[in-house]
């Protein structure tokens, strides 16, 4: 929001001497954010004065063009000739003249020079080379008396005023508007502010017939009418000077005059060609496959949902966000339909978005209209139009609808100082909410008495009064254990709760009134065991070599395509978000392998080749039966346990999930020696890392499961139940996600695994083991790790440690269909030296285990 100075000086009392720079820094004090103060002369510089046209004469020229060769006073001994091709003024009125050495905006520098036999000695200005309007079919020409020739055109205009460019946030809508900031400056700077002061007819329905068919999309609808307007009537240089230094160009005095009340009122208007309106308006929501040109000239198919303003035509107007063509204001206009309306601000927000159309009137209705200006609104409009342009203020008032009804918010008084920790009392509570403009009752346990504030309102005479001010009389003192019931101002939709109304107490009293005192954090017991477990569970990888990354948790659904997931595959069932931040991405991840895997690609693509990369984070799974939708929750108590479990049941599950993907060289090669692919077992061994973090130990199996090569995929067990899956992705799946060649990838439900309890240390022996390898020779479809499981077994207590070392197949010595797999086991006794005989007849025990479980034999 942009506004001058000047203009919001004519609605409070600023001091004296006060800047626009320390206006500027006021309204920051109460919470607004004044991005800049700068002035609407910007770009403007030399002399730029008021002339006066003396006298003109006619010159055809031999290109067919007449030019005015003037005579201009502009305040000096002599006047000036100044060569004009506008036709637009007559002797003895006021113009706007620049004279030699001075600059235009867009760097236009002026000068003396000889033009169409003439020496010009400077230019007459239009209202576009001014930077005030668009309108360059005639020069600009000033009110009668309004100043005198050699006058400084800047102050004449209004240009020199300073300007506040405001950036308004979503909360303060009535801050989109000059009425709002005067009002916010009053409270800043404690100074009076003065509302709008007019008689307003009574409402009689006569302005024009008027139904509305949704009063939910529309709860009021308001219109006046002019008749009699001059369409040829300019715009006056001060309003267009204004609309101008807030960002607004002009472009007729009807559609000037509708931005100007807008912008001043925070009501936004619209204007219709009475003589283009077919019948009665009327409201109602759009029906399926109509369609609406706007003034933007495009053609627009309406949503049901759209709210529209029609007549018996159809659709004129998209309601709150931009007017039909078909009622347009045009250059022949002379009886208008004026209407300011209040619309539900959530219609018109979906109405924008569906459309791509935001627009000043949309912004405003989005964040909230005060529904009692509307009046007002339509009376600045018809004053002005009827000052300036020469029209009458037609019979008739209509008015559909109510309004929202009021509000009440109970507040305790000592509510502000327990949350802001600031001694705010009863009383600066009650003064500061009267600033807000809340009507506030006070209530006691002994006693109970209204004393209203001043606040909008219309009285019996129909005159609109807010005698609201920041330096009225102090109220009462109220009691800390009082209690206030707060009627919030219709201009002010985001109070609704108590601690809103804190909020704005606050404020006003000052953020920086709020001490900055950290507070005694309470002794606590660290972390919990389950964030211990995380955490060195990410370490270990961290030390294994795995660099840690996070990732948003969407995803597309083309990635089940390309990891191949059979249709009834529970990572297809993802959850599917009503309102993504892309639609690229619109559900929520079922897995951690395709965000981990388009990080490998973004890094293969900037250069790495060699990665080893790791998540750990949350999955989202939906709920396995259906549930009821949630409970709404209220604010005014904690939620209580059935309430929080009812809640609970409706949000999906959400495991937490590890996963690690390599690609290139696992162990780079070097001077020591050539370097190691990574491979599928670096993906298991990452699993069997995590496990040894949680003090467990994990089983492995072969495993078929996309998006996993069918021969290298490892099915990973813990207490018999498969908590993961690693090995080498599928050749397919590294070719539809562009992945490098014998990309491997691990994940796991990493809540399978409780945290381990506190590590006791190990008994140590005394005594020095026995070191014994045996080979045995299995059919090759025998898994090595249920053949070290029963070497385990079979050994029994001694046996301290064993480890697979080597695997061998060889048709020709051992047979067809069987390998070798080659064991070294450690033996140890904790009470004595182990003899070889012991050793030899624990691995003897271990060897007929494996013999019996799958036929194994000793290899000579």
């Amino acid at each position: 929001m942009r506004a001058s100075v000047s203009w919001i000086a004519e609605h409070v009392d600023l001091p004296p001497g006060l800047t626009p720079r320390e206006l500027g820094e006021a309204l920051v004090r109460v919470g607004l954010e004044v991005e800049r103060v700068e002035s609407a002369a910007d770009g403007i510089s030399g002399p730029l004065v008021v002339g006066r046209v003396l006298s003109f004469v006619d010159e055809p020229q031999k290109n067919g063009k007449v030019i005015r060769w003037c005579s201009v006073d502009v305040g000096e001994d002599e006047p000036r000739g100044i060569v004009c091709g506008a036709h637009n003024f007559a002797a003895g009125e006021l113009i706007v003249a620049v004279l030699p050495g001075a600059t235009l905006p867009g760097g236009f520098a002026i000068s003396a020079r000889k033009t169409y036999g003439h020496v010009s000695d400077g230019m007459i200005c239009s209202a576009r080379e001014l930077g005030i309007g668009e309108d360059h079919a005639g020069i600009l020409v000033l009110e009668a008396d309004s100043a005198k020739p050699g006058d400084d055109a800047l102050d004449v205009l209004g240009l020199r005023d300073a300007v506040l460019d405001i950036a308004v946030t979503p909360d303060r809508g009535y801050c989109l508007s000059v009425r709002g900031l005067a009002r916010e400056a009053g409270a800043a700077l404690d100074v009076a502010f003065h509302d709008f002061t007019m008689a307003l007819p009574a409402a009689d329905q006569g302005a024009y017939p008027v139904t509305v068919a949704d009063p939910i999309g529309c709860d009021q609808f308001s219109a006046r009418a002019v008749t009699g307007l001059d369409p040829t009537a300019p715009t006056p240089p001060s309003i267009a000077a204004r609309l101008h230094a807030a960002g607004m160009r002009s472009i007729s005095l009807p559609v000037d005059v509708t931005n100007y009340v807008m912008l001043e009122t925070g009501q936004p208007l619209h204007a219709f060609d009475r003589a283009r309106l077919n019948g009665a308006i009327d409201v109602r929501r759009a029906s399926a496959g109509e369609k609406l040109t706007t003034l933007d000239g495009v053609i627009r198919v309406l949503d049901p949902d759209d709210l529209v303003v029609t007549d018996e035509s159809g659709p004129i107007a998209l309601a709150g966000v931009m007017g039909g063509a078909s009622t347009e204001i045009s250059g022949e206009t002379t009886d208008i339909v004026l209407e300011a309306a209040h619309w539900h601000p959530a219609a018109i927000s979906r109405a924008v978005r569906r459309h791509k159309l935001p627009s000043e009137a949309a912004k405003r209705f989005e964040r909230g209209v005060d529904p009692r200006i509307a009046g007002v609104a339509l009376q600045r409009c018809v004053d002005l139009l009827v000052e300036h342009g020469g029209a009458s203020a037609a019979p008739g008032y209509t008015v559909i609808g109510d309004g929202p009804a009021p509000v009440t918010i109970s507040l305790p008084a000592n509510r502000a100082a327990e949350l802001a920790g600031l001694p705010i009392d009863a009383t600066t509570v009650r003064a500061r909410l009267e600033q807000v403009g809340c009507v506030v009752t006070t209530s006691t346990a002994d006693e109970s008495t209204a004393d209203e504030s001043p606040a909008d309102g219309t009285t019996a005479d129909g005159l609109t009064v807010d005698g609201s001010t920041g330096n009225g009389a102090a109220p009462e003192t109220t009691e800390p254990g009082g209690l206030f019931t707060v009627t919030p101002p219709t201009w002010r939709p985001d109070l609704t709760d108590p601690a809103d109304l804190v909020e704005e107490v606050v404020r006003l009293v000052g953020y920086d009134q709020i001490p900055s005192i950290l507070p005694s954090a309470p002794a606590g017991n660290g972390w919990t065991p389950r964030q211990r477990l995380r955490r060195s569970a990410s370490r270990s990888l961290a030390e294994a070599g795995y660099a840690e990354v996070i990732n948003y948790p969407f995803l597309s659904p083309a990635v089940h395509d390309a990891f191949g997931l059979p249709a009834d595959d529970e990572r297809r069932r993802a959850i599917r978000l009503a309102n993504p931040i892309s639609e690229a991405e619109p559900e929520m991840r079922t897995s951690l392998l395709p965000g981990l895997l388009a990080n490998l690609v973004r890094n293969v693509g900037r250069g790495s080749r060699d990665l080893a990369i790791f998540e750990m984070g949350l999955v989202y799974l939906p709920a396995e039966t259906t549930t009821p939708p949630p409970p709404r929750i209220g604010v005014e108590h904690r939620p209580s346990d059935a309430e929080l479990a009812a809640i609970e049941r409706t949000v999906p599950r959400q495991p937490r999930h590890v996963a690690t993907a390599t690609a290139g060289e696992f162990e780079r090669a070097g001077w020591w020696g050539q370097g190691r692919l990574s491979g599928w077992a670096d993906a298991v061994e990452a699993a069997r890392t995590i496990a040894r973090a949680a003090r467990v130990e994990l089983d492995v199996r072969k495993g078929d499961i996309p998006p996993w090569h069918p021969g290298r995929c490892a099915e990973l067990l813990l207490d018999g139940a498969v908590v993961g899956v690693a090995g080498e992705l599928h050749p397919r799946v590294i070719a539809a996600l562009d992945l490098p060649p014998r990309t491997s990838a691990m994940e796991l439900n990493f809540d399978a695994f409780s945290p381990p309890p506190p590590a006791q240390a190990p008994t140590l022996s005394n005594f020095p083991p026995v070191l014994l390898d045996l080979a045995l020779v299995v059919p090759e479809e025998v898994p090595a790790a249920d053949v070290l499981a029963a070497v385990r077994t079979g050994a029994g207590q001694l046996l301290e440690s064993v480890r697979l070392f080597d695997v061998y197949s060889d048709p020709a010595r051992l047979g067809s269909g069987l390998r070798s797999l080659a064991f070294a086991l450690k033996f140890r006794a904790m009470d004595r030296t182990l003899t070889l005989d012991e050793a030899t007849a624990a691995r003897d025990a271990a060897v007929a285990e494996a013999a019996a479980r799958f036929g194994a034999t000793l290899r000579a």
